[in-house]
């Protein structure tokens, strides 16, 4: 008889299930302003140390502290401010028409606006975004138009998409913002092709791009990271690390055992891992991975440490599977909440201005239901029926000529 031990297998389970008391007491966050910055042109391999710590930027009194601040303006501060409230304010309303019955489908933002705004005002104009989930925010920071979301959403008359994406799967090019895709993964592959493309014409123009944490166990991730390091690819590598999945927490995709960021490592690319609760921090990293980028030295992996706070969409119920408390204990708090803090906190902002600001934009949002809607809730109105002809071929086969032909289109 053997007298090796029996195997086991281990399945990575979360610290606390519904019902349990909430603690993030296993989680080391550093304090703010502590981490090094690396000089820009740093090789690689003198980098290895930051995958494993944590950027930070403000701290627990909203100062803005360490070599990783990027001293912005009070503008674009209240830039990225805007942009956050208003994605928050969106959300709360079309989850509302959601459960209406004015759409089929929905995902909130919620705990993570900080990661879309900052990042689209951290980057040029030309640059190109290939979204995940929850990234609303850089197009609210671009001043994307909002009835046009929500027409995108009812999949009506006037949907800028003409009917061919899901609701929220939003696609605007001339804002630097490629189409979402409901397989996750598949975009973080599109934005290294997209921004190898950008350096074999020899153009200036690099790409971002996200992939949630869950989808980093899918051969998508290391596929394109194998890209990105051999072609020395100018692109931004976002992991948006909210510790859950639909409903499977973030050990499920290999969390447990080290860092996302850290993942970088076996390309020979540099990983940073970032509080993703803080627009600074968000915003500095953002800016370091392009200048890197611009400078022909090659992408960046970064991991942006948030907490989904919502749940994954309308079908989900994240009380079935987390407890319900424990958004609200999350150590890193609310970015939007953070950033209005150190805004107050520099003489740049005030509760009255965030009340009025508050009160403006929550009109902006429901003027732009209200004109949705006079065109039409999804199944009231729908983009015309020769639309599901357009865009399909070049040059249309006799099929489609035929079939365009019986509908009278």
């Amino acid at each position: 008889m053997s007298d090796t031990n029996k195997l086991h297998l281990h399945i990575p389970a979360p610290k606390a299930r519904p019902g349990d008391a909430v603690t993030f007491d296993h989680m080391a966050i550093p304090a703010a302003g502590k981490l090094r910055r690396p000089e820009i042109k740093s090789p690689e391999d003198q980098l290895r140390d930051l995958p494993y710590d944590l950027i930070r930027v403000l701290d627990d009194e909203g100062n803005a502290v360490g070599p990783w601040n990027p001293s912005l303006s009070g503008d674009h501060l209240r830039r990225g401010l805007r942009a956050m409230l208003l994605t928050r304010l969106f959300d709360d309303q079309l989850f509302r028409a959601h459960r209406q019955g004015k759409t089929t489908f929905f995902m909130k933002s919620t705990g993570e606006e900080a990661i879309g705004a900052a990042q689209s005002l951290a980057l040029g104009a030309s640059d190109m975004c290939f979204p995940t989930y929850r990234v609303v925010s850089w197009l609210m920071a671009r001043d994307y138009p909002v009835v046009d979301l929500v027409n995108q959403i009812y999949s009506n008359a006037s949907d800028p998409l003409k009917g061919r994406q899901l609701p929220i799967l939003y696609s605007a090019r001339d804002y630097g913002f490629y189409s979402l895709s409901g397989n996750v993964g598949t975009r973080i592959g599109h934005a290294v092709g997209w921004a190898m493309a950008s350096a074999y014409k020899q153009d200036d123009k690099i790409a971002i791009g996200y992939i949630g944490e869950g989808s980093t166990a899918e051969g998508d991730f290391h596929e394109a990271l194998t890209f990105a390091s051999v072609y020395r690819a100018p692109v931004l590598l976002c992991i948006t690390n909210n510790q859950w999945a639909i409903s499977s927490f973030q050990g499920i995709a290999g969390g447990e055992a080290t860092t996302f960021a850290a993942k970088a490592i076996a390309y020979g690319i540099p990983g940073l891992r970032v509080d993703g609760n803080d627009f600074l921090a968000v915003h500095a990293a953002t800016i370091w991975a392009a200048q890197r980028a611009k400078a022909n030295l090659g992408a960046t992996l970064i991991e942006l440490f948030t907490y989904r706070a919502a749940g994954h969409s309308t079908s989900d119920d994240p009380t079935k599977y987390r407890p319900a408390t424990e958004a609200q204990a999350w150590p890193l708090g609310d970015p939007l909440e953070r950033l209005k803090q150190h805004l107050i906190l520099i003489g740049e902002w005030s509760e009255e201005r965030h009340e009025k600001l508050t009160v403006e934009l929550t009109e902006v949002v429901k003027s732009a239901c209200r004109e949705a809607e006079a065109i039409g809730t999804f199944g009231k109105s729908r983009p015309g029926t020769r639309e599901m002809f357009e865009g399909v071929y070049k040059d249309p086969d006799w099929r489609i000529t035929e079939q365009r032909r019986e509908l009278g289109v």
